[in-house]
């Protein structure tokens, strides 16, 4: 079987940088592509890191010439400053990988979203993610695997207050949310990260499909992730 080329977008973040440790680990990739604002001082010989300006991606377009692209961008409203800022990260750049990607052969797109995303939600985050959702969907990729999860657990880099009091709680509160509520649960980045990891590299088949749309929540992420 041909190694597979990756793209991973949000490469430094929680989730993220995750995925490329474990892309970087597994035989059945050739080599992990992480445009980055900044480089890190992450070294491997399947490594290849590019600084890139986010609004001008287009200039950037030979990078997107790989097998798979893996999203894990996204910001904070907070963080944003913003809420046009908080839609240019978390709706414009990934809905502009992804069709670039695709007009580059890119067979395959694995996007991290959010529980209740949906583009008619009054919530301002979730009709975000909803509205990426949908115009994703709506580019004919042959794969397209989409990870809703809940409360993200793990060490962040920043200190995001509300998340910190949420992960203090959500031992507790994850052993109340049963049956239709279980994919409501907080769920470690380490457990997703491993599932888009096993996912990508069982890609083989399924890139041949036409049009597979997947979508995961917290048991199925659970159950990819062993």
């Amino acid at each position: 079987m041909t190694a597979i080329t990756v793209m991973v977008l949000g490469a430094t973040g929680l989730t993220g940088s995750k995925v490329v440790e474990g892309l970087l680990a597994r035989d059945e990739v050739a080599s992990v592509v992480t445009p980055v604002r900044r480089k890190t001082d992450r070294q491997h010989p399947k490594l290849v890191q590019r600084e890139v300006n986010f609004d001008s991606l287009d200039e950037h377009a030979d990078l997107f010439e790989v097998d798979v692209i893996v999203c894990c961008l996204g910001t904070t409203i907070r963080k944003a400053g913003s809420q046009r800022a908080f839609r240019r990260v978390d709706y414009s750049y990934p809905l502009k990988a992804a069709e670039i990607g695709l007009s580059r052969g890119t067979r395959a797109f694995v996007l991290m979203s959010a529980i209740a995303s949906s583009s008619s939600s009054t919530v301002f985050y979730n009709r975000i993610k909803g509205e990426l959702e949908d115009s994703i969907s709506g580019l004919g990729y042959p794969f397209l695997s989409i990870y809703r999860p809940s409360l993200l657990l793990g060490e962040r880099k920043e200190h995001r207050t509300a998340e910190a009091l949420g992960m203090k709680a959500m031992p507790l509160v994850n052993r109340a949310l049963l049956g239709p509520l279980e994919k409501y649960r907080g769920i470690e980045a380490d457990t997703v990260a491993r599932a888009m990891v096993n996912e990508v590299c069982g890609l083989s088949v399924t890139m041949d499909s036409d049009g597979v749309v997947r979508i995961h929540e917290y048991p199925d992420i659970v159950t990819l992730a062993d």
